[in-house]
């Protein structure tokens, strides 16, 4: 039985699987302690591994009645430099050759696998390393195959580390050869979100919902903000995206690490506006991939994420390949629980909009949350066959439970991102008022409701015709 406190929390958690958390017993009971998501990392690991793990996640919803979802998490164009002798050291001060012939490289020349580099920076522009642990500064470029650079701060530099150009228009595009491999096996999959990395434009966004279209899939897709361009254009990819991805460890390296934490804020208050669920990632709980309790600074990490009103807080290598998967879904589950009790995380208000084709949904939403606060409802309860309602519900922050009902079991596991929703298969339509009480019946039933609680019912009506929301019901258990 899931642990109550896991079952009731809001905020969701994403966790990161991979050697740590494959085993099907530990990962039954990281979904027990608390894990709405899987995210499957596309950097590392082959199909065949992803095929068990994802066989393994289904196999654990269809005996323990979860819709835990999968994230299927793309590298994007991941820059990397080649291979290194042992124990080469960049000296400060010194000039380097960065090449994109494929060598073995020392500290005097390093080779990189972005061939269009030499074209595409300019002298002054900065390379970092290793995260941002070395720093070059550009000389000059061949403008084909070789840019000479200086070491601004040096340090040591081993085999296939990454590297940022924070101030370079990089030319390549948003899905390499392999993003394309990896999205037609993640469709094919069926999962249910995929992880844009390096998003930057609007136009990335559309490129890749046409790739899902022409699948003939329904797959929704989550940006990554962790390049500055991405800041520049992003209330366009806050309009075309399905979710969010507050990526800030590129993006900490990309731009001024200072300015994080008010991105940070900025992107979940424009994702909260537009309903759409931003996840929170990166370094959350850093030190349980060895030790079995948080930082302090940790613990305020979370909290402050659950505080900004985000869906959702990631852990990457955490659960991935760290030594404590269940106790760090546990340490994580406490922080967002105690988070919840504090009453400045609920009901943000968004005014629907005029004129657009989804006011009348839009105004029934925002009156059901509105209402549900003046008459402390346990529960808001909607049929949906998109989901539509479930994510502006949900963006309203309401302090009820978001129940929400489904014949499509396609938005069941989709809906797991989503904060405070959770979702039951239901499809029979006989009559809007034969379906409010069968509902009830069902929700007493399992315990989530008891007689004399009320609550609020949102459906369409005529209710088999499964049209926009456009009736509120307000009555007792």
């Amino acid at each position: 039985m899931m642990n109550e406190k896991a079952r009731t929390k809001k905020t969701k958690i994403v966790a990161t699987l991979g050697p740590a958390s494959s085993d099907r017993e530990v990962l039954k009971q990281m979904i027990l302690e608390g894990v709405n998501v899987c995210r499957l990392n596309f950097s590392h690991g082959d199909h065949e591994t992803k095929v068990k793990l994802i066989k393994t996640i289904r196999d654990i919803n269809a005996e323990l009645g979860t819709n835990v979802a999968i994230l299927a998490d793309l590298q994007g164009p991941k820059l990397r430099i080649g291979n290194m002798e042992e124990d080469q050291v960049l000296e400060t001060g010194s000039t380097i050759t960065i090449s994109t012939d494929d060598f073995v490289g020392t500290k005097d020349k390093i080779s990189i696998n972005y061939m269009q580099f030499p074209s595409d920076v300019k002298p002054g522009e900065k390379v970092l390393l290793d995260d941002g642990k070395l720093v070059l500064t550009i000389l000059s470029s061949d403008g084909e195959k070789e840019v000479k650079a200086e070491v601004t701060h040096g340090g040591v530099l081993s085999s296939k580390k990454g590297f940022n150009l924070p101030h370079t228009n990089i030319s390549l595009p948003c899905l390499t050869e392999k993003d394309l491999v990896d999205l037609q096996f993640a469709l094919e999959q069926e999962v249910d979100w995929i992880g844009l990395s390096f998003v930057r434009s609007g136009r990335d966004i559309i490129e890749l919902k046409h790739l899902i279209k022409k699948s003939g899939k329904s797959t929704r897709i989550i940006a990554k903000i962790e390049k500055p361009e991405a800041l520049d254009d992003i209330d366009n990819i806050v309009k075309e995206t399905d979710g969010l991805m507050v990526a800030r460890g590129d993006l900490g390296v990309e731009t001024p690490m200072e300015n994080v934490p008010l991105i940070q804020k900025m992107i979940v208050r424009k994702a909260l506006r537009c309903a759409k669920p931003v996840i929170i990632a990166t370094q959350m709980m850093e030190s349980m991939i060895t030790n079995i309790s948080p930082t302090r600074a940790e613990v305020n990490d979370v909290a402050n994420a659950v505080l900004d009103g985000a869906d959702a807080v990631m852990l990457s290598g955490e659960t991935s390949v760290g030594n404590h998967p269940i106790e760090v879904i546990k340490s994580m589950t406490l922080i967002v629980k105690q988070c919840e009790t504090e009453s400045q995380i609920y009901y943000r208000e968004t005014l629907p909009e005029r004129n657009q084709n989804r006011f009348i949904t839009d105004s029934i939403c925002f009156n059901a949350t509105r209402l549900a606060k003046r008459v402390e409802a346990k529960a808001i309860i909607t049929m949906t066959h998109s989901g539509y309602t479930a994510y502006k519900i949900s963006s309203q922050r309401p302090n009820s439970h978001i129940v929400v009902f489904t014949g499509n079991r396609r938005i069941m596991s989709q809906l797991s991102l989503v904060w405070g929703v959770s979702c039951y298969f239901y499809d029979k339509m006989v009559s809007t008022d034969h379906t409010i009480a069968d509902i009830k019946y069902l929700m007493r039933k399992k315990g989530i409701l008891q007689e004399g609680d009320m609550v609020i019912n949102i459906a369409s009506m005529p209710i088999e015709e499964k049209g926009q929301s456009n009736m509120i019901k307000l009555s007792y258990v």
